[in-house]
């Protein structure tokens, strides 16, 4: 085989990689958007410590669209995704939608964390019983970063392993916000 022929054959085996990969992720967004959500269960009751040591509860949130973010410090995708979490919670905290984090890290980096990005959303420390909520989430490989969203009933709308985007987070929340 010559070099060109290599080379030709190369890089067919890269596009076709990369439209592969896109495909993909176009389809797990499309597909995560669209479930219905009684496939995808409800979002079980946890009571998880935020950073001062206060007791959070689910049933202190009832009657909110809600998303659950399971994250780390140390993780590149949560720390891309975070400035969108602050500025859609910015944008939908006063039409129902409540933005929780629960950070599997050292609790003295993820106060650094939360003041270098300015994170107004509750942040509640998971270490293990985090993990195992993610878990009973549909995280079955423990992947960070991992978000659930619900609606006002608890019933979950999506669940994402991996870096979450606007274009599917955003007009999720908008819709789920109009609905009483």
């Amino acid at each position: 085989m010559s070099f060109r022929h290599f080379f030709i054959l190369a890089l067919m085996g890269i596009l076709l990689g990369a439209g592969a990969s896109a495909l993909y992720k176009w389809y797990q967004e499309t597909r995560l958007e669209t479930e219905a959500p009684d496939g995808l269960g409800s979002l079980p009751q946890f009571t998880l410590n935020d950073l001062d040591g206060n007791p959070w509860r689910t049933e202190e949130w009832r009657g909110k669209v809600m998303v659950v973010n399971f994250w780390a410090t140390w993780c590149p995708p949560c720390r891309r995704e975070m400035p969108l979490f602050v500025r859609l919670d910015e944008k939908l905290r006063d039409r129902g939608v409540l933005f929780v984090g629960v950070a599997i890290d050292d609790p003295q980096k993820v106060r650094d964390f939360v003041d270098t990005y300015g994170i107004e959303f509750p942040i509640l420390l998971g270490q293990e019983k985090g993990i195992e909520l993610a878990r009973r989430l549909g995280n079955r490989l423990d992947a960070l970063p991992f978000t659930v969203v619900t609606d006002r009933k608890g019933r979950i709308h999506l669940r994402r392993a991996g870096e979450m985007t606007e274009r599917t987070l955003a007009p999720l929340l908008e819709r789920l916000a109009q609905q009483p």
